[in-house]
């Protein structure tokens, strides 16, 4: 979209600086030392960036240590003189405004900030919502103009309880690109909802796929503006994670039709979230605040040097992320920033959750102060992340939001590596083997995993890999996952670990391993694909590689029916019996009790209609052994399988009578009391 842009005369510009707040004096703000963090001033508005009608548009940034601010317009997002350069005032708190008239929908600026004497480069600003190709010019947009047909009806889909959540973990990329994909927008947001697509055996695809499985929420991994890959040569079919965010409150622009028109990524963003909504899918956004992809180059230290990072008491920057900075979310100014960003995406966008990418480089206080506040606009807004970092940082250990300070955070859930690396073997050791190919002495792991990392008298906390006590204080604070992207998938990791396992063998420890997540207490999340048995040629680290290693190939799915049909069949078991998913430690400890736990075997009763579940008791065995196992079980009588280590059929498989039974090698068996069936 090309708007004409109207010359602006310095009479009009003139009349639009009056305002009762501008001060007459440019230069750092009152009272602020430069360099001096907790000198600079906290602005509490909600106008930063723009605020748009169709008779004027009033800009206003924070930047207390300027000297002077340059606002400029240009026709297109890149390439081309300026139309317009027009002086910014020094206004309350900090911040600089400008009220220019007109209809300026569609019109690409940047801002400049003087600082010490020096020009630093323009640059979008840190609160750009739409921008031109890769993300250096922002736009005026008017929001209203890109909101998709029938987006004022949008509705998240019905949610009673985070204990009814399943993540499914996706690239946009890597649903669409492969030939087989039957997806016309490949590599697209548009693409990861086209419906009716088959690959060519008629195997659905893509959207109708996920719905099928039964899962409940897209994890779309990062989508925002990031800068990894040049939005004018989509031709490369460049491939990133897109863990180097550039511009956090825009959607990338490789992932439109139209990268160089500012509106298009956001229509067609709020499209995307709009067909999954219409799908029965919600949508959590993988977001990374811990970290900018460049530090002086980035809008934060062009319009604020040094302000948004993290620094060493001698002064360089801080490195908890591994990727040369980290931020600094307990300044306040940084802080606001990432709460208006994620209430932004929640409200503008219609997003359902968020994913924090290392999450412990973030402080407590604001996390729990983003939770709230997203909670406020709607509680069932999921919000998650990683309970780590990659290095070491200077914020005190007792203030990050760690996964062992997860019982002091509300509202934040935190990804279970105890239960990861119980499951499969250790994320590093490539080598290193889990529950399920039959390493022994870690049935606590285990159990502590099946109990979502909550307080259980029936778990021995100092034999659990890596806590020595509960960390949740809900199970609905951990999420159980086996796979994600990084790393081996699933397949490759076991294939790596498990030297001359045959692909049965394989085959079954794969199924065990999400069987034992999708049947525990807690959120249980899959890695795309890993239903297919989804492998990446064995690389572990695939963030930039290409799409063939990446790309999900549609053919796994009638190559692995039988697999997909187990994945599906746990889901529905865990979606159609309440027992699966209590929403509290209280009844956790109630409900739920261990028995004949012994060398490479776990076991657990689900007992009293757990959670108002119409079955009255389940019994769940996981055996991580390649030899069968005969289990006593907690009573005597009549018993019907529900569900082994091939199949699950809620209307039984086969029945038996008795007080043991003996289990298949690597394998999860669910048994029901049989009065429970009639």
């Amino acid at each position: 979209m090309k708007k004409s842009f109207l010359i602006l005369t310095t009479i009009a510009l003139m009349a639009s600086c009056k305002n009762e707040n501008v001060t007459s004096s440019a230069g750092p703000a009152e009272g602020v030392v430069v360099g001096q963090y907790d000198t600079y001033p906290v602005y509490e508005g909600t106008d930063m960036d723009f605020s748009y009608t169709p008779e004027k548009t009033t800009f206003r940034v924070w930047a207390p240590t300027a000297e002077a601010v340059t606002l400029r317009f240009y026709q297109k997002g890149d390439g081309g003189e300026a139309l317009e350069e027009l002086q910014m005032q020094a206004s309350v708190k900090g911040t600089w405004t400008l009220e220019v008239p007109g209809d300026q929908h569609g019109k690409y600026y940047t801002f400049q900030v003087k600082h010490q004497g020096q020009w630093l480069a323009e640059n979008p600003g840190v609160n750009a919502r739409a921008v031109g190709v890769n993300g250096n010019r922002a736009m005026v947009v008017d929001l209203d103009r890109t909101d998709p047909e029938g987006w004022e009806q949008d509705k998240r889909p019905p949610l009673a309880s985070f204990a009814d959540i399943i993540l499914y973990e996706l690239h946009v990329r890597d649903l669409s690109t492969h030939a087989n994909s039957g997806i016309t927008h490949k590599g697209k947001f548009l693409g990861m909802v086209e419906t009716g697509t088959t690959s060519p055996d008629g195997s659905s695809t893509g959207l109708d796929h996920i719905r099928d499985l039964g899962v409940t929420h897209v994890h779309i991994l990062p989508a925002f503006d990031f800068r990894s890959i040049d939005e004018t040569k989509l031709e490369e079919n460049k491939f990133n994670w897109g863990y180097d965010p550039h511009n956090y409150n825009v959607p990338e622009g490789s992932y439109s039709t139209d990268p160089y028109d500012g509106a298009t990524r956001v229509r067609e963003f709020k499209q995307m979230v709009k067909g999954f909504h219409d799908a029965g899918l919600r949508v959590v956004m993988d977001v990374v605040y811990n970290h900018t992809f460049v530090t002086d180059e980035s809008p934060f230290s062009l319009m604020v040097p040094g302000y948004y990072y993290r620094q060493n008491p001698d002064g360089s920057l801080s490195n908890a992320s591994g990727c040369g900075n980290e931020t600094a979310s307990d300044r306040e100014m940084f802080r606001r920033y990432m709460i208006e960003s994620v209430k932004y995406w929640a409200t503008e966008y219609h997003v359902d959750g968020f994913r924090f990418d290392l999450m412990a480089i973030h402080d407590i206080e604001t996390m729990n102060q983003l939770a709230a506040e997203l909670h406020a606009i709607d509680p069932s807004i999921y919000v998650y992340g990683e309970g780590w970092t990659a290095g070491d940082s200077p914020l005190p250990v007792e203030r990050r939001a760690l996964k062992h300070n997860a019982t002091r955070l509300e509202g934040v859930a935190v990804f279970s590596d105890d239960m990861r690396d119980a499951i499969k073997g250790h994320w590093y050791e490539e080598k290193g083997k889990g529950f399920v190919a039959g390493r022994d002495s870690l049935e606590e792991s285990i159990k502590f995993g099946v109990v979502g990392s909550t307080q259980h008298p029936g778990i021995n906390y100092e034999w659990v890999n890596y806590s020595n006590t509960a960390w949740a204080n809900q199970p609905t604070q951990t999420i159980n996952y086996v796979s994600c992207h990084d790393n081996h998938t699933l397949w490759d990791k076991l294939k790596f670990s498990v030297e001359g396992a045959t692909d049965g063998q394989l085959t079954k420890m794969h199924k065990l391993a999400n069987a034992i997540v999708l049947t525990s207490q807690g959120v249980p999340f899959l890695h795309a694909g890993v239903e297919m048995l989804r492998d990446k040629r064995g690389e572990h680290n695939s963030y930039n590689l290409p799409d063939s290693i990446n790309q999900i190939d549609w053919s796994w799915k009638a190559k692995n029916a039988d697999v997909l049909d187990y994945y599906k069949g746990l889901i529905a078991l865990r979606r159609a019996h309440p027992a699966f998913r209590m929403p509290t430690q209280e009844m956790i400890q109630t409900h739920l009790e261990f028995f004949g736990i012994d060398k490479n075997i776990v076991c657990f009763r689900l007992k009293d209609n757990a959670n108002g579940d119409a079955w009255k008791q389940i019994l769940v065995i996981y055996n991580g052994s390649e030899q069968p196992k005969t289990v006593q079980l907690p009573e005597s009588g009549k018993w019907t399988v529900v569900a082994n280590g091939d199949l699950v059929d809620m209307k039984g498989i086969q029945t038996f009578q008795g007080k043991e039974y003996k289990v298949a090698g690597t394998s999860c068996t669910v048994i029901v009391d049989d009065a429970s069936l009639r």
